[in-house]
């Protein structure tokens, strides 16, 4: 086991690390900017490091910066969280190279993982659906791509190779727009990714966002942990994420969620990932595989009781998996709300001094967040301050404890996103459960 981590992150999943490493025996090591020197996890370490500016790219994007904090430090691991460089496959390698334990895959996983291109080809060989394209990169030769296109069928989407979050994505309706979307995708994949390589793929035009959680050690063994449904998106960004998914039966979880796990013994995976997909007329389609932990992991703990990010620390130390496919077992149902600083109505960011904060409480209720009453949320990083889980025993005893502790929370001095989540909880479609990933974009246009 390893006697001492990193902490190469910020704000609520840097405390949920630390919290997770105290519960193990390990002793930590919070890395922070100078604008984070009041962070709840920096006051809560065994041990803290200045790691620059404020600025993420003179902090928790300066790989030898946060090497040499190990380093000094004597820590055997270095956790990246989630964001920032977890999906880095450079600083992976930089960091076996230099003796520690990356907490997360192994660079060439990450790597593959990270080319769209590569990831879809991997899929396809492990048996995992995915969504009619290209079957590779988009050569120059314009005959052979308005073919393609045509024999995939329009509507089709060109997306970027390098790309992620919802950017390098284009669709394209009819065959006359095709050419300059394909040269316009590629120009701005380029500037974005430093990478240019584009592919293409039937665009589904009412697809729900399904992911499986999945883990796997170094000993050939992987299991899934079941689905979470994160449809309810803004520009590409998750608001609200339940699990299980509403209307996904028990076969059909096993199912692809078997074919999940499969595919991780079969390239090699370590650690904890998770599997994205389209979900349309009782289809999956695979989209990427995302190799860290996910800002939604909690609703996965509420319904199968694994602590994920204890078993991403089991693992990097060499252990094997604490539980076997059949000790998974899902019971009831949870539901996580993404508390931003940010303006409801125009999602302007809202930096400022926390004058008041009280948190909700009562049955099935956790919230996690680094926020504290006096607490300063800076300008320079992501405005998520916290999240807001509810467990119940049925979905709709989950909504119902959602809707009393979102009525419960206090936050004074800056502005955040609840009225937004109150109304969501309150939309009767959201309410039968099932939304598309387009959902929320077309409520809010209408409003």
């Amino acid at each position: 086991m390893m006697d001492k981590v990193l902490i190469a992150n910020r704000g609520e999943i840097a405390l949920r690390i630390l919290r997770a490493c105290r519960e193990l025996g390990i002793k930590t090591v919070a890395a922070h900017s100078e604008a984070d020197r009041d962070l709840k996890h920096v006051r809560l370490a065994d041990e803290s490091v200045c790691i620059g500016p404020a600025a993420s790219v003179d902090s928790y994007l300066n790989i030898p910066v946060l090497i040499s904090a190990a380093e000094v430090t004597d820590a055997v691991g270095i956790h990246p969280g989630y964001g920032f460089l977890s999906e880095n496959a450079e600083f992976a390698r930089r960091v076996d190279e230099s003796g520690f334990i990356f907490i997360g895959p192994r660079a060439e996983t990450i790597e593959m993982m990270g080319d769209k291109v590569a990831a879809i080809a991997a899929m396809k060989k492990a048996g995992v659906p995915c969504v009619p394209g290209s079957d590779g990169p988009l050569g120059t030769d314009d005959e052979t791509n308005l073919r393609i296109a045509h024999d995939i069928g329009y509507p089709i989407i060109i997306k970027a190779a390098g790309g992620g979050g919802g950017r390098g994505m284009r669709v394209v309706h009819a065959e006359g727009h095709l050419l300059n979307a394909i040269a316009l995708t590629k120009a701005e994949a380029g500037a974005a990714f430093n990478n240019d390589t584009v592919y293409m793929e039937k665009f589904l035009g009412n697809p729900r966002h399904i992911e499986i959680q999945v883990l796997a050690d170094e000993h050939g063994h992987a299991i899934h942990l079941g689905e979470r449904d994160c449809s309810m998106q803004r520009r590409h960004q998750k608001v609200i994420e339940e699990a299980p998914a509403p209307g996904i039966s028990d076969e059909v979880r096993h199912r692809i969620g078997t074919r999940c796990a499969q595919a991780c013994i079969d390239i090699g995976y370590r650690g904890a990932g998770t599997f994205e997909f389209l979900y349309q007329d009782g289809e999956f389609f695979f989209i990427e595989m995302n190799t860290r932990v996910q800002v939604e992991h909690p609703v996965t703990e509420m319904i199968t009781g694994v602590d994920i990010v204890k078993e991403q620390l089991l693992i990097a130390s060499g252990e094997p998996l604490s539980y076997t496919q059949g000790d998974i077992v899902i019971r009831g149902h949870a539901i996580e709300c993404r508390i931003n600083a940010e303006d409801p109505e125009t999602f302007m960011p809202s930096p400022g001094t926390l004058t008041a904060y009280h948190a909700p409480g009562g049955p099935g209720i956790r919230v996690d967040t680094h926020i504290y009453n006096g607490y300063r949320v800076p300008p320079y990083y992501d405005s998520m301050i916290g999240k807001l889980i509810a467990y119940g025993d049925s979905r709709a005893v989950a909504m119902a404890r959602m809707r009393g502790a979102l009525g419960e929370v206090v936050i004074e001095g800056i502005k955040c996103n609840i009225p937004l989540h109150q109304e969501l909880l309150r939309d009767a479609a959201f309410q039968a459960g099932g939304t598309n990933i387009h959902y929320l974009e077309k409520k809010l246009s209408e409003k």
